[in-house]
């Protein structure tokens, strides 16, 4: 399914992120993204961890990323997720990072997959996370 998402957090570069030259590293974007896509998760009513506790994970199949320009100390940084799609086990993302002057610093794109949290294999979406994110489909 074709869906329609979008949701933005904020965060605030840290001086601990930050390299000698006052960029944020760049191994540090992939938290981010992670920060937006859960607060995406939570926006529509989705816990990682109550779906921990039932017996499926969530884990990052595949993660793409493009550095625009670099995010500076005390930044203070939108991170817009976007639920792209729904097929079979995978969940697709799109996210743009931008500053408080709304340049882009980043864009990127991540697949998860629903699998059981016993034997690691790929399973269909609980029934209802399919509820949640039935109400943003634009495949129909």
């Amino acid at each position: 399914m074709k869906v329609n998402f979008a949701h933005t957090t904020q965060i605030r570069v840290r001086y601990g992120e930050t390299d000698q030259m006052g960029y944020c590293y760049y191994g540090n974007y992939a938290q981010y993204f992670e920060v937006g896509r859960v607060e995406a998760l939570r926006s529509i009513g989705m816990s990682y961890k109550d779906m921990e506790k039932s017996g499926i994970m969530l884990p990052v199949s595949e993660f793409y990323v493009k550095y625009c320009k670099p995010a500076l100390y005390d930044d203070h940084l939108n991170i817009k997720t976007v639920i792209t799609e729904l097929k079979g086990a995978r969940l697709f993302f799109d996210y743009e990072i931008t500053n408080e002057s709304n340049e882009v610093i980043s864009t990127a794109q991540t697949i998860l997959v629903f699998v059981s949290k016993e034997n690691m294999k790929p399973v269909l979406p609980p029934n209802s996370f399919v509820q949640l994110i039935e109400k943003y489909d634009v495949s129909i």
